[in-house]
């Protein structure tokens, strides 16, 4: 008869206990540099990613000859008048730049769950370093294709979504096998808190860089991000390696301690039991919290230097910098609730389960509560700058909720699980920009805006709502390596031994 398996054993806690764990750790461990290293890869793509959204107020010079209501409720205040540098401005109205900006996102969905496939089965070093580089080229060229015609500009930005598509799976992946499950919360959100860090940098320094004459204004923030992303791939390709076995340069007591608490993985004898995946209640949780918070997050990333400059009356100078200040906090939240997360599983405090949950849906509520406010403050900037900063602090708790849930429910297929995940997550990429146009087009006021922000509000709930009674903080039997392996003809009928067999007690938790 199959034994019950302990809270702690379900709940993904490894082999090794806390001291264990404590005595691999030193100044700068291989995982450590990973995590560096990925932190500075995610820094150079989301630089990359932001920066059109500040460039692309200098780049745009149209004058609507409609009959368009503009917000004037808040003007009068504030300089509007800019400097765009020397570069050549186009005549793109405000769907056109939409379109723009949305072009992305359909090349990013495209690549996801095919960039989860192949970092799961092949390693994603190189998948993410080439994903990575293709990006860099492609800003590289960005000046080019914009004078070549709008339509040449959309098929760049298209590219580009192609290549950093594979991004967050190939990393994903590479912490299934890199990252102990005691670590999994710090060692992810820290990686991924570059993304944030780069949107904190790159928005006020595109602000300035377009308010300027340098290399002609606006191309400026393409060359210089490109050229950060050249020097980047050339340390990544020294220093990054898939596993800790191929590891040149890693301590045996790091190798061995990473490698006894997560188990030896051979991911090309692994098939992906897709069925399961998609029948799976704790995955489909992951899937509609990662929707509901990047519709929230993608409205604030493409659509907050317009609402600032448009809206609040912002000039382009003080948009940019006012841009990544709420992703300060966003960043913030991001690497410390990494930290608490994990020490709050560490000690048994709460369940791997119970803290998901805590993260997300607290990671959820408060932007939810903070965007709707901030259509009622009216035309008080500072009311209005400080609610948008709290729900980014907010925002970014939820990547110790839903964003690293899939390295608790199936390790060894985080990499295809982000991808899918990440799939549906671009939805609003395209999504949220179209519906702010559509709404705010000729009619660019507060009043629509609110609307705007109770759109994002109703998502949230239901994210939160879904991942309260959907989520689960164990490992799924169908990811468990005795289900998964490729058997051969005889033994392919066979059921699964009983001892193996296991059903969990905390399901749901």
């Amino acid at each position: 008869m199959a034994t019950k398996r302990s809270s702690a054993e379900d709940e993904g806690v490894p082999l090794l206990g806390a001291q264990e764990a404590a005595s691999s750790r030193g100044c700068v461990k291989a995982r450590h540099a990973l995590a560096i290293l990925g932190f500075l890869g995610f820094f150079n793509v989301y630089c990359m990613r932001v920066n059109l959204s500040v460039a692309l107020v200098a780049m745009a010079n149209y004058t609507s000859t409609k009959n368009e209501t503009m917000s004037e409720e808040c003007s009068g205040n504030l300089s509007t008048h800019i400097t765009k540098g020397t570069a050549d401005t186009y005549h793109w109205d405000e769907n056109t730049q939409n379109q723009i900006l949305s072009a992305f996102f359909y090349g990013y969905l495209v690549t996801q769950i095919p960039g989860g496939w192949l970092a799961g089965k092949y390693g994603g070093k190189w998948l993410f370093g080439l994903g990575v580089l293709c990006t860099t080229i492609l800003t590289l060229l960005t000046p080019l294709a914009a004078s070549a015609g709008t339509g040449w500009l959309i098929a760049v930005r298209v590219l580009e979504g192609l290549g950093e598509g594979v991004t967050f799976p190939a990393m994903h992946a590479m912490w299934g096998s890199w990252a102990p499950p005691l670590e999994r919360s710090k060692l992810a959100t820290f990686t991924y808190a570059g993304s944030h860090m780069g949107t904190i940098i790159s928005s006020p320094i595109s602000g300035v860089l377009c308010d300027s004459n340098f290399l002609g204004g606006w191309p400026a923030v393409f060359y210089l991000f490109g050229a950060l992303g050249l020097v980047w791939f050339i340390f990544w390709t020294l220093l990054a390696h898939d596993t800790p076995a191929q590891h040149p340069r890693i301590s045996p007591e790091e190798r061995e301690y990473i490698e006894k608490s997560i188990g030896h993985r051979n991911k090309r004898s692994l098939s992906v039991p897709i069925l399961s995946v998609f029948t799976s209640v704790p995955m489909w949780a992951i899937i509609i919290s990662h929707f509901a918070n990047n519709w929230g997050f993608y409205t604030l990333l493409t659509n907050l230097p317009n609402y600032l400059k448009n809206v609040l009356k912002f000039d382009l100078s003080q948009s940019g910098f006012l841009s990544g200040l709420p992703y300060i906090f966003l960043w913030l939240a991001v690497v410390f609730g990494g930290q608490v997360a994990d020490y709050l599983r560490m000690n048994n405090i709460l369940t791997t389960g119970q803290t998901r949950k805590l993260f997300n849906n607290l990671g959820l509520s408060i932007p939810a509560i903070s965007l709707v406010l901030v259509g009622y403050v009216g035309c008080d900037r500072t009311l209005a700058i400080v609610f948008l900063c709290v729900a980014c602090l907010g925002a970014g708790l939820t990547m110790s909720g839903c964003n690293v849930n899939h390295l608790d429910i199936a390790p060894q297929y985080a990499g295809i699980l982000m991808g899918i995940t990440n799939c549906g997550a671009t939805i609003p990429g395209f999504a949220g920009p179209a519906v702010v146009g559509a709404l705010t087009e000729n009619n660019n006021t507060i009043s629509q805006w609110r609307i705007v922000f109770w759109i994002c509000f109703g998502i949230y709930m239901f994210g939160i709502i879904t991942y309260t009674f959907m989520a689960s903080g164990v490992e799924q039997p169908w990811a468990k390596e005795e289900y998964t392996v490729v058997v051969n003809a005889s033994e392919e009928d066979q059921e699964p031994s009983e001892e193996n067999h296991h059903v969990n007690p905390d399901y749901g938790r």
